[in-house]
């Protein structure tokens, strides 16, 4: 699944500091390769070269725990 700019999404990489947070993608990159790449802001910072495997949309019920 691919996201866009806006998309509410929830970041899984246990080496972030924003593991299991729900953030709003910001900006995505495409690489020659075809690899995009996410940068997902969340309340206390972002997260820049966030791979699409390490992201889920977040549900509803997340979003209103901002």
């Amino acid at each position: 699944m691919s996201f866009e700019e806006d998309d509410r999404v929830v970041l899984h990489d246990k080496h972030s500091e924003f593991d299991g947070e729900v953030g709003t993608v910001t900006q995505t990159m495409e690489s020659m390769f075809g690899d995009v790449t996410y940068t997902v802001s969340f309340d206390d910072g972002q997260e820049a070269g966030v791979p699409e495997d390490a992201l889920e949309a977040a549900e509803a019920e997340d979003e209103d725990e901002e």
